[in-house]
């Protein structure tokens, strides 16, 4: 490719019709949140996924602090998640005083390992936290086995699982709770963004009250109370109107983003399967009964040597792939708030081997040249 163009690992997309619902949203004169576009996301959200109820948040850092707020998680709460996700994860919980409890993921797709999960559990834990690694869904089946046996609740750290699925049930869907991202990197934006998808019924009305700074306002605004205080924790989580118009026209597009993702994934994937055959570097794995939003397509490398060298010699040919988390239980944070459960050798692996390659929409043109350039790069 030489240096003709350089290829970043992402381009917010647009559709092209933000600036218009963004203008409309002024001219509507209601710029705070909970206005119009948020009316419309919420109403998407409740039908894609089938939650009871969605609530817009300005990050999936926002909704997974409300999850805990809502768990009623206190000092000495253990809370099972993968160490191999962003730091949000845990620190929501530890915000709270509780300890998040870190068990390795599957060899397969880097998702929590539900056979490690019931080794974990104690008296204390209180929550799982599951996390849909490149929107492609743990085995949700199991882990809500397990935790519905013990009255845990599941929380589902979906910020990369906007329209993937789990044996046709859409991801979201499947927990006690569940948090969404529409942060710039990914499928579908916002710029910063999120939202909180409630499953059980009976902790909407307190979300509601802990979105608004731990008041009644929306029952006020529903005319339920004849005045509207404080009765609860909570702090302002809403996005701004214009975040809402914004992303509403993501939303509408939401399909047709999700297909053109695909097919570029789809296109890497046919490209790189003789440098697995070959053994130098393996590809995404998807189970049978997961239908993924192509969210990442990363390769994994053989050691950490040849992930450096690879990530380099891509660099010189003007295409930014990059690794993706340090594992959180190595982390100093990590190693202050939280403890592991058991051997997290696959997270450590994963951690050191893992590369992403650029995907976004408007790659469709360039894409043979960055095959060409991680071809030529490993063999």
């Amino acid at each position: 490719m030489g240096s003709a163009e350089h290829i970043p690992f992402n381009r917010p997309y647009l559709t092209g019709k933000e600036l218009e619902y963004i203008a409309e949203a002024h001219a509507r004169a209601h710029l705070a949140g909970d206005g119009w576009f948020t009316g419309l996301c919420h109403s998407w959200l409740e039908r894609q996924t089938g939650c009871n109820k969605a609530l817009l948040t300005h990050s999936c850092t926002a909704a997974l602090e409300m999850t805990a707020i809502l768990l009623d998680i206190t000092a000495g709460d253990e809370i099972i998640m993968p160490s191999y996700t962003f730091v949000s994860t845990a620190n929501a919980f530890v915000l709270r005083g509780g300890v998040p409890v870190f068990v390795d993921v599957r060899p397969d797709t880097f998702n929590l390992d539900e056979k490690k999960l019931e080794e974990a559990i104690t008296p204390r834990t209180r929550a799982i936290v599951v996390v849909h690694y490149a929107g492609v869904a743990c085995d949700m089946d199991r882990i809500c086995a397990i935790a519905k046996a013990r009255g845990i609740a599941v929380v589902e750290d979906a910020a990369q699982g906007i329209l993937a699925s789990y044996r046709g049930r859409p991801l979201g869907s499947l927990g006690t709770m569940a948090a969404l991202s529409f942060h710039e990197t990914k499928n579908v934006i916002a710029g910063e963004g999120g939202a909180l998808l409630l499953n059980d019924p009976s902790l909407i009305d307190r979300a509601e009250i802990v979105r608004q700074k731990g008041t009644n306002r929306n029952q006020f605004f529903r005319g339920v109370v004849d005045k509207y205080t404080w009765v609860d924790i909570g702090s302002s989580f809403l996005p701004g109107e214009l975040v809402a118009a914004f992303l509403w026209t993501q939303m509408e597009h939401a399909a047709d983003i999700t297909r053109r993702r695909v097919s570029l994934w789809e296109r890497y994937h046919e490209a790189f399967a003789d440098l697995e055959a070959k053994e130098l570097a393996r590809r995404p794995v998807i189970p049978a009964d997961c239908e993924h939003n192509a969210h990442i397509y990363y390769l994994l490398l053989p050691d950490l040597r040849r992930r450096q060298e690879f990530i380099a010699r891509l660099k010189e040919k003007d295409v930014n792939a990059v690794f993706h988390y340090v594992p959180l239980h190595s982390s100093p944070a990590g190693l202050k708030y939280c403890r592991t459960a058991g051997s997290l050798a696959v997270t450590d692996s994963v951690g050191d081997r893992l590369v992403r390659l650029p995907l976004w929409i408007g790659l469709e043109d360039k894409l043979d040249g960055v095959i060409d350039a991680v071809l030529t790069s490993l063999n």
